[in-house]
């Protein structure tokens, strides 16, 4: 590592803290996320991610809402709830440093980037930030952060074997109930859903997707006006209130039925020591799907509602 000078062993500390009052729970996380890309709206990963992590906190609050509730057992909701909850406090943990460099690089008008191994960020990921900081390309950033990222969580989705790896996970990856959803303020659903989740390839070209759609010149205003006008709670009627089918409160909001869980940090892997980087992960996204969510995604719910009072039928029978 570089020698640093005081003032960049005061912004370690700086960074540090800043990070860790944000990296609270899922709602500081989103709120973060959106906040630093009002700010710095070139680094164009921050807004994805806060939209990625509003999806988190809806599917985390689906377990405790009305519908998921009659279909899991306790011990899986919560082993998925820590699923979703450590892999997003491991992103954050990761990415968050990464712009806070940044953004202090902007202020004192030099790239400081030779603080992230300070935070354990990959050296893959801090040459992409150098390269950035010369040629200012957005979507090589946003590409070189998602692959970056899915890579981090590998070793999670790799641990959660109970979660990933079981017959209910499988059921709902095939049957494409869990997804990405971008919400708009006149009650249009796009997005992508979620399928062969554990593919670590799958959930980098699901990423770039993502971020194709969400950048796209005639819908970012309407995804930008939706995370401005409305605050995270983790509750789906953060979006189900703009439907013009009136919804009720089937999941409730995330700070009124999950604690703040304390997370013992590790020294993550360097995976691009020990992993090829695979030319195909900056190719640019497939659609297979049309992004425009909204009938489709009421039809979805409602087989998973079928399926839901299909099994309460079956064990009332019994």
């Amino acid at each position: 590592m570089y020698q640093i000078t005081s003032m960049e062993k005061q912004l370690l500390s700086i960074i540090k803290g800043l990070t860790a009052k944000w990296n609270k729970d899922n709602i500081s996380r989103t709120q973060a996320y959106e906040k630093f890309f009002l700010l710095h709206p070139e680094i164009k990963w921050s807004f994805l991610a806060g939209m990625v992590s509003r999806n988190a906190g809806w599917n985390m609050c689906d377990l405790k809402g009305v519908w998921y509730s009659q279909l899991l057992g306790s011990k899986y909701k919560r082993q998925l709830f820590l699923a979703y909850e450590e892999a997003n406090w491991r992103i954050f943990e990761d990415a968050y440093p990464q712009l806070l460099i940044y953004h202090y690089s902007t202020k004192f008008k030099r790239p400081l980037f030779h603080l992230c191994p300070y935070f354990f960020i990959t050296d893959f990921i801090i040459n992409e930030w150098y390269s950035f900081w010369e040629d200012g390309n957005q979507e090589r950033l946003i590409t070189a952060l998602i692959i970056n990222e899915q890579n981090i969580i590998e070793p999670i989705i790799k641990k959660r074997s109970l979660v990933f790896h079981s017959i209910l996970f499988f059921l709902q990856d095939c049957m494409h109930f869990s997804t990405v959803l971008f919400p708009t303020c006149k009650g249009v659903l796009y997005g992508a859903s979620v399928s062969h989740f554990r593919n670590l390839d799958e959930r980098i070209e699901l990423g770039k997707r993502l971020a194709d759609l969400l950048f796209r010149k005639e819908l970012f205003p309407l995804f930008l006006e939706f995370a401005s006008r409305t605050e995270p709670t983790g509750s789906r009627f953060d979006y189900e209130q703009y439907r013009k089918i009136p919804r009720l409160h089937e999941t409730p909001m995330l700070r009124m039925v999950y604690p703040i869980i304390d997370h013992h940090p590790i020294l993550p892997e360097k995976w691009c020591i020990k992993k090829r980087l695979k030319k195909e992960w900056f190719f640019e996204p497939q659609w297979k799907e049309n992004p425009l969510l909204t009938d489709w995604f009421d039809r979805k719910q409602k087989q998973l509602h079928t399926v839901i009072l299909l099994k309460k039928l079956v064990l009332k029978k019994k």
